[in-house]
């Protein structure tokens, strides 16, 4: 099963990790370390909640405007 992750740098360092698909967040001291902890968080969730995914999700970014 193919999921997303999302990794965003955390104020008192390393990264907070989070799967949009199923909500799951977990953190770590590196990319590596978020991912692997994010993987196992994830499985343990969809074990109790089990569900089926249609397709590949799709990720992209945006940009908006700088407010002064």
């Amino acid at each position: 099963m193919e999921l997303t992750a999302i990794l965003t740098p955390a104020e008192e360092g390393g990264y907070v990790a989070l799967n949009p698909e199923t909500g799951t967040t977990t953190q770590g001291e590196t990319v590596e370390e978020a991912i692997a902890n994010l993987r196992e968080a994830t499985a343990l969730y969809l074990t109790e909640f089990p569900m089926e995914l249609k397709g590949h999700p799709l990720i992209t970014t945006f940009s908006v405007a700088e407010h002064a």
